[in-house]
């Protein structure tokens, strides 16, 4: 009986396997080799900035030709050559982002309206009246960027409860960015040096009641710009990428310095021998930084000069020479 009762046991389990050889074959769906390639090549962070759930969602979008093959940032240039090797195209990196807080309302710049004592969540807090910041639009700096970011790229400043992003562990995935209830987390190019820190919308007179750095549509940098990178748009100046190229001189410019300048050093203009005193340089410094008269050879003020360049710029002769500037070499001053 017993042996019975193995043989039949034993033919069911054969029979069984029988039926799940065949129904794997007959159900099994074909993946794409580029699909698992690709994949295996994806950092697997599963951050969602390329605007797909998953690498491996990401990945089959790439081989459907759904999907750039140079939308993760984290992979960066490596990973999108790699991508191309194997679908055999040439794929150029997407130009590397960042995110940079765009809100200089800090404790001391910008003081409450009352006290929270609720969760430390910024989503939480902005739903009673908007938060306790005395400016609505302004960060909460309760930390929830620090908590969502999956690289450890954002901590707190504790004095200021402000965030602080490490632009060298950010990827550009804009995690922090969907997740600020605020706003003011932005993606911008990483070699971008200057740009607005103040998305407040109110009229002059409210900003300046509730926030020592806040933008107050004075319109100043606006007139300033020499390139007509600025534009005024629902009282807060709105910046082309395209046409800036980081000169300063809004920053320079602003009353409140809502602006942020992450040059560490600019250069400064000094003007040689050769120059023939046409003038052209006093014209468009915006700041007094050069003096001298018609026909003869001009100076530079250094301690007025804020390296913006657009005398370096408009010199028919190339007599200026910007000190520290990439690409300097000494001249015979």
């Amino acid at each position: 009986m017993t042996i019975i009762s193995i043989l039949i046991l034993g033919g069911l389990g054969m029979l069984m396997a029988t039926i799940l050889f065949f129904a794997h074959k007959k159900l099994m769906v074909e993946v794409d080799e580029k699909i698992v390639l690709i994949s295996q090549i994806l950092p697997q962070a599963n951050c969602g900035a390329c605007g797909y759930a998953g690498c491996e969602n990401y990945a089959e979008a790439i081989v459907k030709g759904e999907a750039e093959p140079n939308r993760c940032t984290v992979g960066g240039k490596e990973v999108a050559e790699k991508i191309g090797e194997i679908l055999g195209i040439e794929v150029k990196a997407s130009e590397r982002k960042v995110a940079v807080l765009t809100c200089q309302g800090g404790v001391e710049e910008c003081p409450e309206r009352f006290i929270y004592d609720g969760h430390l969540d910024c989503k939480e807090a902005n739903l009673l009246h908007q938060g306790n910041k005395a400016c609505i639009f302004g960060c909460l700096g309760l930390g929830t960027c620090v908590k969502v970011c999956p690289f450890s790229a954002i901590k707190m400043d504790e004095k200021k409860k402000l965030p602080v992003i490490d632009e060298e562990k950010c990827t550009g995935c804009g995690i922090c960015v969907k997740e600020c209830p605020k706003g003011v987390l932005k993606l911008i190019p990483k070699g971008k040096l200057v740009y607005l820190a103040c998305v407040s919308s109110d009229k002059g007179r409210e900003v300046r009641e509730v926030c020592k750095v806040g933008c107050f549509a004075c319109n100043i940098c606006v007139k300033a710009c020499p390139y007509s990178a600025l534009r005024m748009e629902n009282n807060l100046p709105v910046m082309d990428f395209e046409k800036c190229v980081d000169c300063g001189i809004c920053y320079q410019k602003c009353p409140t310095k809502s602006y942020v300048d992450k040059a560490k050093k600019r250069p400064y203009a000094l003007i040689d021998a050769t120059c023939n005193g046409c003038g052209e340089c006093v014209k468009v410094c915006q700041f007094k930084a050069i003096e001298g008269k018609l026909g003869e050879r001009h100076k530079v003020i250094i301690e007025n000069c804020v390296g913006c360049g657009e005398c370096f710029r408009v010199c028919p002769i190339k007599a200026i020479t910007m000190v520290g500037a990439l690409g300097y070499t000494k001249k015979e001053l």
